[in-house]
């Protein structure tokens, strides 16, 4: 019997043995990071450079968009590593770091977007008091928590992962460090303090959740009311990304927790894992601008004044 202490590295499940496929999904990974990190860093500083774009919503979003930064580049960057070197090996202390920071980012996320459903109430359902609600010290304050609360959840769940015992070797069901499949490792009953974490977690995420139905319910009780269908347009149009983007958070990550598990490796598990560690961060800058005029005039405005000084430069050095 081995425990924690004689484990210097893990294993993780590949894609294919094939080296023409191995290739061909780091190619394929390298394109949907490539596309996140695009994305994103567009987002971010449009908002950052655009004055009009300051306000409590695009704030948020930004926050949101270097969460998901940082979630993709948790999981893809080794994985392609992998499948370049052609091998499956990540030291003990890179598993810890995969599941601290995943844990962050992605318990940090949802924490933002309950957040961001809070900021939609008010500026939908109080909105003479919406300037005075969310001020700038409030949404400060609010995205500090978020992040803090991600930091003391991700290092509760990584101490407890990491105290139990593994009996059941070293290879990981996934193409990176998923807690789930660490825990199928560890030897009987050391595991129960993290699947108390566990449940303590699901009981959060439940809470956010009827949280987040129960604003947007009053959001839709408040835009029924509205006379005008512009104003009900406009209302649906800055609550809808917002929706889509939780949807699709909880919809893949509830799909890939709640499917049967199998102690065999299984391929399903990638591409559900794959489904829900890479697809939200890939997802969100395009259903953000989508049919969003301010940020897309901001994008606009930003690329052409970057194309503009390249111009002027290049003129500048002909002459």
């Amino acid at each position: 019997m081995s425990n924690q202490t004689t484990v210097t590295e893990f294993l993780l499940l590949g894609f294919s043995d094939l080296r023409e496929l191995q290739i061909l999904h780091f190619v394929v990974f390298l394109v949907l990071y490539l596309a996140s990190l695009v994305g994103n860093l567009l987002i971010v500083t449009a908002i950052a450079l655009d004055r009009h774009l300051h306000t409590p919503m695009y704030f948020f979003l930004m926050n949101l968009s270097i969460l998901d930064l940082g979630s993709i580049s948790v999981t893809i960057p080794k994985s392609m590593v992998n499948s370049l070197m052609n091998t499956r090996s990540i030291s003990y202390s890179g598993c810890v770091a995969q599941v601290f920071f995943f844990s962050f980012f992605a318990s940090a996320s949802f924490a933002l977007l309950t957040t961001m459903a809070y900021d939609r109430y008010v500026a939908i359902c109080q909105p003479l008091h919406y300037e005075m609600v969310m001020n700038r010290g409030t949404c400060v304050q609010m995205a500090a928590s978020a992040w803090i609360s991600g930091i003391i959840y991700s290092a509760l769940h990584t101490r407890n992962t990491f105290t139990i015992s593994f009996c059941g070797g070293n290879t990981v069901d996934q193409f990176f460090c998923e807690i789930p499949q660490l825990l199928k490792l560890a030897c009987s009953d050391s595991y129960l303090s993290e699947v108390g974490v566990i449940v303590f977690s699901v009981c959060l995420v439940l809470s956010c959740f009827v949280f987040i139905t129960m604003s947007y319910v009053q959001i839709f009780r408040a835009v029924l009311r509205i006379p005008s269908e512009l104003g009900r347009h406009k209302a649906f149009s800055t609550c809808l990304p917002h929706l889509t983007v939780v949807s699709l958070f909880l919809c893949t990550g509830i799909f890939a927790h709640l499917k049967p598990t199998s102690r065999s490796a299984s391929y399903l598990n990638l591409l559900v894992a794959v489904l829900y560690s890479v697809l939200p961060p890939m997802m969100n800058p395009i259903i953000y601008s989508m049919r969003n005029k301010e940020l897309n005039g901001a994008l606009s405005k930003w690329m052409c004044w970057r194309l503009f000084s390249k111009n002027k430069i290049s003129i500048h050095l002909l002459q």
